[in-house]
């Protein structure tokens, strides 16, 4: 007999749409995928270097739980350099992968009974950590006209005696909206006098277009910043998502120590040899690679807005971060599930529906594929849509 916690758990939509997207592939279908949450350029070779240099030096041990001494303090000089944050080695920890930094800090967080505000659309896993938890995830649904960002009149009147924690995603997946700094201002002040946990998921952080800028969360006052959990990883903005590198940082030491012993008793330390290649990537050694990635998402983000406004029936939202487009379909069909199986099993092209980020009538396009594959791709939709009958 399973637990209760296992079952309470979604599979998730993105993996399994990409899973099924990987076996008509392998079965011989010409198969365009647009479903992966991971860029698809190959890790910078001074990343694989220092890899291969820590497995030659025989660097294959286990590690402090929390990492070795160099990539803490490798992390705390990202932090100061790019977000202006100040934070003691002993004040962050490694993770395998941001997706892990999450569920642990939630699984040390929250209780049975307490609240968990998402903004949506949201990422798919937000709501299931919160739920094997035992936690209630409140949905806080953002409007499209705003590039589906809340408010703070919104955030107050989710806010109840029950509300421990606030998942913020900035960039967001799946729309790529970018919170300003006058936005995060404003939710931070409505979070002043309580003691409400701020879970800052910045993943896609260096991935901006436009010339938008970022803010992290916890720079914004001293109030923000102990009140934050400041987590990131290298999967998208260091082309290494298979090498699972996260990290948390965190003023509330007692948190840091509470996942170090949850990890302890899980994990342990992450791959040794991940933490030696994620080195030069915080420090930026990998910044002219990573910055032709970027370059490189934004035309691929301008080209799949051209041919998608050549679409009458679809509208999107203009995303300044990430590498995903949100594609509103409702004037078609409402139920977004039905849409993308269609869309897949008619024309070959995998996409995930909305309803998988808690929003129906809209499906996630990533544009992380090559500038052909999205012109082979829109066409194909183009096409679909243009029969489409509900």
């Amino acid at each position: 007999m399973l637990s209760k916690r296992s079952q309470v758990l979604g599979e998730s939509i993105t993996l399994a749409i990409t899973a099924l997207a990987n076996e008509l592939k392998a079965k011989g279908e010409d198969i365009l995928s647009f479903s992966a949450g991971e860029p698809d350029f190959d890790t910078p070779e001074v990343i694989k270097n220092a890899a291969i240099k820590a497995i030659q030096q025989g660097c294959g041990k286990y590690t402090a739980v929390a990492g070795t001494n160099e990539v803490l303090k490798a992390v705390a000089f990202k932090l100061k350099k790019d977000n202006n944050l100040d934070y003691d080695i002993s004040e962050i920890i490694t993770n395998v992968g941001a997706k892990h930094s999450l569920f642990e800090c939630i699984q040390c967080l929250v209780e049975e009974n307490d609240e968990v505000l998402i903004p949506s659309p949201y990422w798919v896993s937000y709501p299931e950590m919160v739920k094997y938890a035992g936690a209630k995830p409140v949905f806080i649904e953002g409007e499209e006209q705003n590039g589906f960002k809340i408010t703070a009149n919104q955030l107050k009147k989710a806010i109840t005696s029950k509300t421990k924690l606030l998942i913020l995603n900035s960039p967001n997946n799946p729309i790529g909206a970018i919170y300003s700094k006058d936005e995060l201002l404003s939710l931070a002040k409505v979070l002043e006098g309580t003691n409400i946990i701020v879970l800052s998921d910045e993943m896609y952080e260096k991935l901006r277009y436009d010339n938008t800028e970022f803010h992290a969360f916890a720079s914004l006052s001293e109030d923000a910043l102990q009140r934050s959990v400041t987590i990131n990883g290298l999967s998208k903005c260091g082309a290494m998502p298979g090498w699972r590198f996260g990290y948390m940082a965190s003023k509330n030491k007692d948190l840091i120590k509470a996942v170090k012993k949850l990890q302890g008793q899980s994990t342990s330390n992450i791959c040794s040899i991940t933490q030696h290649a994620a080195i030069p990537a915080l420090l930026g050694e990998a910044d002219k690679d990573l910055e032709f990635m970027r370059a490189e998402f934004e035309k691929r983000r301008n080209k799949a807005l051209e041919l998608l406004a050549q679409m009458p029936n679809l509208s999107v939202y203009k995303p300044q971060g990430a590498f995903y487009l949100f594609v509103n379909i409702s004037r078609l069909e409402k139920d977004s599930m039905k849409f993308c199986q269609r869309l897949l099993e008619e024309q070959k092209v995998a996409v995930v529906p909305g309803v998988g980020f808690g929003m129906e009538g809209y499906f996630r396009l990533s544009y992380a594929t090559s500038l052909d594959n999205i012109i082979k791709g829109l066409e194909r939709i183009k096409t679909f849509v243009q029969n489409y009958k509900a």
